[in-house]
């Protein structure tokens, strides 16, 4: 029988069955999976609202999307530092060693964030115009750049809080609160978005107070649901979990070694996120030229497609949890079996999803935006890439066993040469011939090549290395 304690069953000795894994990965993927869900949904919502203002404005955002997901990413890789040494210490069973760890990684990631939001603000006047965006968009693509980058502390708190909370096991308060993130969203934006009036929503009418903000009252709805979720999950951590709280009167200072070591899995996690976003804003900078609607239905078709591999992001959460804690407990062969059944589980239902969308994506199109243009190219091209979903599922959750092993330079190496070498080459001899089509189908065929190179990688990764000795 299954105990409900994860951690003490990770800690313990007892052998456990491919059933038995499967089960503890699904339970404790779900409430990731759930956050996931409320993120992508939360996308949805801000592209819905975003295209009901036209064309122009879904360009705007779309145009400087990209580089607001690189300073994301690579404030998440700073993250990534301090939860995989958490996992660690949490399965070894060194409480007090998970809360320094924590405290301290409080401090350098606050740092870290407001340096990246600084930069971001340096950077935001000039970026539309460095992506190649029309002049007609620029305007709107500042504001809701800077915005985005302003509140990068906020955010930078509230995802290394949720990570911290996932490698101490409690998935399901952060399950909760990312849901609740994206109800506050949709009554945010309601508010910033849209000026006061009656408002339609299929046959309801209701009447709301509002700002009339246009495109960077979306900035703002998302910003306030962030700041909103953040001081919770804090709360959360600071003073109910046990693995994580912090005590009156005790002090963190930053230590040298917990710093060496969380460079040593974040520089390559930089990279590797880096060399993800830079291809996206690479791609954007391509897909440019070809003109507002295929601007749109380029970002469209991605939040489209997220609802696929939302679940490969909650099942990546999961892996990385629960290899951490096998490798902290000193259970090599157990890690090994969860990242095997946790991979298998992100490309079975990664592909599931993949032909769901097939049929679903018109419908999907209708509900982000009015523009028949924008929806029949955007559900062309999210057509392409979704041969490649199997592939991209075991990417991504073989990305978070790596990274729940504390083995990030080989994801960044895998993902540094398949997006640049494999995709952006691909893209740029195709654009040519077929457009926003030859863009996606380069993306296609670099996820397979991709997906192919994690599983090489993980088939040949050393578990032995990690068992306890004694």
């Amino acid at each position: 029988m299954i105990n409900n304690n994860v951690t003490s069953i990770i800690q313990g000795r007892e052998s456990l069955s491919v059933k038995e894994r499967t089960a503890i990965a699904v339970r404790l993927s779900i409430p990731s999976i759930i956050a996931q869900l409320s993120s992508i949904l939360m996308q949805y919502i801000d592209a819905a609202m975003v295209g009901a203002l036209g064309a122009d404005a879904s360009a705007a955002v779309g145009l400087v999307s990209s580089t607001i997901w690189l300073f994301d990413a690579i404030v998440m890789s700073c993250i990534y530092g301090y939860s995989v040494q958490i996992a660690h210490a949490v399965g070894a069973g060194k409480k007090e060693e998970s809360r320094s760890i924590f405290s301290e990684g409080i401090k350098v990631n606050l740092i870290f964030s407001v340096f990246m939001a600084v930069l971001g603000v340096l950077l935001s006047f000039r970026l539309p115009y460095l992506l190649g965006g029309d002049e007609s968009i620029a305007g709107d693509s500042i504001k809701y750049f800077l915005i985005a980058v302003l509140i990068q502390p906020i955010f930078a708190m509230d995802y290394y809080t949720a990570s911290c909370l996932q490698s101490a096991g409690n998935m399901k308060i952060v399950g909760i609160l990312e849901t609740s993130k994206c109800f506050l969203d949709m009554i945010f934006n309601f508010f910033f978005i849209f000026p006061s009036g009656v408002k339609h929503l299929g046959a309801l009418s209701f009447y709301s107070p509002g700002l009339g903000l246009g495109v960077a009252g979306a900035a703002l709805g998302t910003s306030a649901a962030e700041l909103v979720v953040c001081t919770i999950m804090l709360f959360e951590a600071m003073f109910r979990t046990d693995s994580l709280k912090l005590e009156k009167g005790q002090r963190h200072p930053i230590r040298k070694k917990t710093l060496s070591k969380a460079l040593k899995i974040s520089i390559p996690a930089a990279v590797e996120n880096a060399a993800l976003s830079g291809a996206q804003i690479f791609s954007t900078r391509i897909v440019a030229p070809l003109g507002n609607i295929s601007i749109a239905a380029h970002s469209f078709a991605i939040t489209a497609e997220s609802l696929c591999y939302m679940p490969g992001y909650g099942l990546e959460a999961a892996a990385a949890t629960l290899v951490g804690q096998s490798i902290g407990a000193g259970r090599s062969k157990l890690a090994k079996g969860f990242a095997n059944v946790t991979v298998a589980l992100g490309m079975v239902i990664m592909t599931a999803a993949a032909v769901l969308m097939y049929f679903i994506a018109p419908g999907v199109f209708a509900f982000l935006t009015p523009d028949s243009g924008v929806r029949e190219l955007g559900t062309a091209v999210l057509r392409i890439e979704l041969l490649a979903e199997p592939f991209f599922g075991a990417s991504i959750v073989a990305a978070g066993v790596l990274r729940g092993a504390g083995d990030t330079l080989a994801s960044s190496i895998i993902h540094l040469f398949s997006v640049w070498v494999v995709r952006i080459s691909l893209a740029c001899i195709l654009v040519g011939k077929y457009g926003l089509r030859g863009v996606w189908i380069a993306m296609c065929i670099e996820l397979i090549f991709r997906g192919i190179l994690f599983l090489i990688r993980l088939n040949s990764l050393k578990w032995s290395k990690f068992e306890r000795k004694g």
